[in-house]
């Protein structure tokens, strides 16, 4: 069985990774997979927000560790997608980097901001090439099966055609990013306050953003 591994991975922290991973999880598991998150962080609040809800309807597994690319591969037995909300690399980057060899799709949640895009342009791809090396040298394929920005706390739930989120994504794209057309919109009720309850993905895109990962995945797969 060939599993799915996602890391969210950003330069900076507050980018939403810990809620992105959960609620794709979520997304996966209400679609009949079998997902298992990893919380790479040390600050642990992927653990911690399982702990707080008294469980979630998948596994959270502590994984602050530069060797994940090791270890996580041991917990796929049975698993069809790992998720890895990977630290931010300016503050931990070998644990950032190591999520970035185990991984198949990097995910980048990026606010539509100037601070964003700029450091996401003169940090991020550093990064990204250095962990392309790493690959290589451990005989894993230089580039991931997918590079995917996902455009998070937008102006709008989708993605539009003008306005702040439309020249952040043209941006973006004009860097060489791919960015994804799901867009999870600004909404606090929804995700920053749902912390330490059981997730609930109605009213929220993730649902949809979980399935473009999960097409742009297996066109590279098949």
């Amino acid at each position: 069985m060939t599993v799915l591994r996602i890391a969210a991975v950003s330069v900076k922290p507050g980018v939403g990774k810990t809620t992105t991973i959960l609620f794709l999880a979520a997304s996966y598991k209400e679609m009949d997979r079998d997902p298992l998150a990893a919380d790479a962080d040390k600050g642990a609040s992927g653990l911690g927000w399982m702990q707080d809800a008294g469980g979630l309807d998948f596994p959270v597994v502590g994984q602050a560790t530069t060797t994940l690319h090791r270890s996580l591969p041991t917990l796929e037995t049975g698993r069809d997608t790992i998720l890895v909300d990977a630290p931010q690399l300016e503050d931990h980057e070998a644990i950032g980097r190591s999520a970035l060899i185990y991984s198949d799709v990097w995910l980048f949640p990026m606010a539509p901001a100037g601070i964003e895009v700029r450091r996401t342009m003169r940090q991020l791809r550093k990064k990204l090439e250095e962990a392309r090396d790493m690959r290589e040298q451990l005989g894993r394929p230089r580039d991931p099966m997918a590079e995917l920005v996902l455009l998070t706390r937008t102006n709008r739930p989708y993605a539009t055609k003008t306005g702040p989120d439309a020249e952040y994504r043209e941006a973006l794209t004009e860097k060489g990013f791919r960015v994804m057309e799901t867009v999870i919109g600004f909404n606090d009720d929804l995700y920053r306050q749902a912390y330490g309850n059981p997730i609930d993905t109605a009213g929220t895109t993730y649902p949809a953003a979980a399935r473009e990962i999960l097409t742009e995945w297996e066109k590279v797969k098949a």
